[in-house]
């Protein structure tokens, strides 16, 4: 589930834009187009689904108890809240058993509902993710649940442990995570186009976590087959396990810039300073660039902020992209980035500030019918030859960086230093 935070656009005379009043109207067209196209598939498979399905109460009773559940898990995780950016849950061990023991319209109707216990009670978000993000594991549900329904004819049956039905409601399970993710992913290659599949994909945690989902989708499933009053004894660990999960997820937030996903100006300052220490510990080099995106303000000014902020989603995902793993990159604030290169002398750091240079240069942005290019000024300093702590280093990096400005933009520099005074006749040490 994708949720993320929104900053509101206003024009320069303070009056709201209609990207504001819509802000999906402020997004890529590309991206409209595929919100707009799921979601009308979504209304459509409600349509056809609930014309075609006789409702029953004991599937109502279930569908009821099921959706309290996670209602329950909803109420007792609100108060942690929901880190910004993209988050994730443990709702799928309420919509699994739906999908696998109900009829295919109930998966579809779950996600609404919880979703908007999610936008009333916990975060209320930019309304068109919620909608997307319901028709989106909506969808999955219910092709997961059409799957499952073909081979099993009596859904039933799972609470019997024959292998079969068992194996069956694994791999439907799998195919709703798979369809689930790659709805989202879509969906955020959109957004960013600049991002890699990987980045939207699969890491490690996310496959650990869509594991332990599925786990707990099939096993509350079986439980439901052999007793509704199971629930009971199910819906105590899992909100454990998603009160573990949102607490988890809050800490990494602390330490992440909301709009670009890199370290934060604090976070990215405790970890230099521990690579300093590490790099006077070891005699190791250190490199260190300050890097700001030149006429920024112009962006903002002739664009908007919304748009300000996809230039910064580019620029850090181009920045993440062209740096390594144990490279410390961070926002610092505004339109300035900041990257900590452990190991790299001044000659290696001029390389990397000029492929940075030149691959942002390159970068586009798509608004309406035109591009956005931003070009970005590196000022670049190295430990020990222009400084031995971490203020040292931003002080010279910073003066570089004012020095590449003055001579235009667009380019880097690094600090002049200054050869020590010649040593006085008189002088012990000459």
């Amino acid at each position: 589930m994708a949720v993320t935070s929104h900053v509101p656009i206003k024009s320069r005379d303070g009056v709201s834009t209609l990207a504001d009043r819509w802000p999906l109207l402020g997004q890529r067209r590309p991206l409209v187009v595929y919100l707009c196209a799921i979601v009308a598939l979504d209304v459509a498979a409600i349509i056809v689904f609930a014309t075609s399905t006789v409702f029953e109460w004991r599937d109502l009773l279930m569908f009821g108890a099921l959706m309290g559940c996670g209602a329950v898990c909803i109420e007792a995780t609100r108060r942690l809240g929901m880190p910004a950016g993209v988050s994730r849950d443990l709702l799928s061990a309420w919509w699994l058993p739906v999908a696998l023991l109900l009829p295919p319209v109930y998966a579809l109707f779950a996600p609404i509902v919880l979703q908007v216990l999610l936008q009333v009670r916990v975060r209320a978000t930019v309304l068109y993710r919620r909608v997307f993000s319901s028709a989106a594991i909506g969808l999955a549900g219910c092709t997961a649940s059409v799957v499952f329904h073909q081979f099993v004819s009596d859904p039933w049956i799972l609470s019997q442990g024959g292998g079969l039905p068992i194996m069956m409601a694994v791999a439907s399970a799998v195919l709703f995570s798979l369809l689930n993710i790659a709805l989202i992913a879509i969906a955020a290659h959109t957004a960013n186009p600049d991002s890699t599949w990987r980045e939207v994909l699969w890491d490690r945690e996310s496959l650990l976590l869509d594991i332990v989902e599925l786990c707990l989708g099939v096993t509350v499933s079986v439980g439901c087959g052999l007793n509704l009053a199971l629930l009971l004894l199910a819906l105590p660990p899992v909100v454990l396990l998603q009160r573990s999960l949102l607490h988890a997820q809050l800490q990494a937030a602390a330490r992440t810039d909301a709009k670009t996903g890199l370290l934060n100006a604090a976070a990215w300052q405790r970890e230099a300073d521990t690579e300093i220490v590490r790099a006077r510990r070891t005699g190791d080099t250190l490199a260190l660039l300050i890097i700001d995106i030149d006429h920024f303000k112009r962006v903002n000014d002739a664009h908007g902020h919304l748009v300000g902020d996809q230039v910064l989603v580019g620029v850090a995902s181009t920045l993440r992209s062209q740096l390594r793993d144990y490279d410390v990159v961070g926002r610092f604030g505004g339109e300035e980035f900041v990257v900590l290169l452990p190991g790299a002398d001044i000659d290696e750091a001029r390389r990397v500030a000029e492929r940075l240079r030149v691959r942002i240069g390159h970068m586009a942005v798509p608004v309406d019918a035109t591009l956005i290019r931003v070009t970005i000024s590196i000022g670049v300093a190295l430990m020990s030859v222009h400084g031995d702590d971490l203020i040292d280093l931003l002080a010279a990096a910073d003066l570089a960086l004012y020095r590449a400005k003055e001579l235009g933009r667009n380019r880097v520099c690094i600090p002049v230093v200054q050869p020590p005074p010649p040593a006085l006749p008189n002088d012990p040490a000459a």
